[in-house]
């Protein structure tokens, strides 16, 4: 089966499903619990559509943007404010 055959598929499951969540919400006088049902059974359907709109236009693959890094040595300037990781600071040492 393709893509479309599954969704088609899935779509008239849910059709039978609604059709079904009708028939007991009249049979039980539209309890809370068959509204929750019916209210599970619309998200499907939402769901089931999004699923549509994405198989008819996929995105291609973003690749992830590269950052060069350069493979000079840093400026040392720019580590004067802070301790070495792990290290603690120069003018002191670790018990």
């Amino acid at each position: 089966m393709t893509l479309n055959d599954d969704l088609a598929a899935a779509e008239r499951c849910l059709d039978e499903l609604c059709r079904t969540v009708g028939r007991l919400e009249r049979q039980l006088d539209g309890g809370l619990d068959v509204r929750r049902v019916r209210t599970d059974a619309d998200h499907l359907r939402e769901s089931v559509a999004l699923l549509r709109a994405a198989a008819v236009a996929p995105q291609p693959p973003r690749r992830p943007e590269l950052v060069p890094v350069p493979d000079t040595p840093y400026d040392s300037s720019l580590w004067t404010d802070s301790d070495d990781e792990g290290l603690g600071a120069r003018d002191r040492h670790a018990p």
